[in-house]
């Protein structure tokens, strides 16, 4: 894989770093940080496992760190940089913004209410950082080597139930416990890699 600069260069030529929402959209919004740093053996990017909680339809799961954008929130920019460091105590002040991926519709969970509309932002962090991830709301960190998925490491399938009904969709097994990224982080993950040309499809 390129190294984090060649990255960056090819995401800011490509990608806009535009936070506008169009004010009549009447959607509830979320936005979430894809976090890229350069390690030895080439670019990384950060996930965390979201604790168990019975509330939160996504507990568990292999996440971006962000989440539900706020009222008090200045913008869906505000709202990825706030949820992450509630999140994994990290500061993305000092980060780069490199780019706004495409917007990520959820799963309708209700047909009287508008689906959830997730904004991912590409930053990229130059500077070691230690990460205090919220024990209330990340089990687990992991920083994986973008190489892995271009290369197909750990490419298979995800079976689950909803509504009543079997679904089979692609995802990526992480090492070292196999944990399982699917869904919308595969999608986000998915424009992030075609946007370099290394489409994961």
């Amino acid at each position: 894989m390129e190294s984090l600069e060649r990255i960056v260069a090819k995401l800011a030529a490509r990608l806009e770093r535009d936070e506008h929402v169009d004010p009549s959209d009447p959607a509830p919004r979320a936005a979430v940080a894809a976090i890229l740093r350069q390690a030895p053996a080439g670019a990384e990017v950060l996930f965390i496992e979201r604790a168990e909680h019975p509330r939160d339809p996504w507990s568990g799961h292999v996440a971006f760190p962000g989440g539900r954008r706020d009222p008090a929130d200045t913008s869906l920019l505000a709202t990825a940089v706030r949820e992450t460091r509630e999140e994994v105590g990290l500061e993305l002040a000092g980060a780069e913004l490199v780019a706004r991926l495409p917007d990520v519709p959820a799963p309708r969970t209700s047909a009287t209410r508008p689906s959830l509309v997730v904004t991912p932002f590409v930053f990229a962090l130059r500077q070691p950082a230690a990460l205090t991830p919220s024990e209330a709301e990340v089990a687990d960190t992991l920083w994986v080597p973008l190489d892995a998925f271009v290369r197909g490491h750990g490419k298979g399938t995800f079976r689950f139930t909803w509504e009543g009904r079997e679904h089979e969709v692609p995802c990526f097994r992480l090492a070292p416990r196999e944990r399982v990224l699917w869904g919308m982080t595969y999608r986000m993950l998915g424009t992030l890699l075609e946007a370099l040309d290394a489409p994961i499809d």
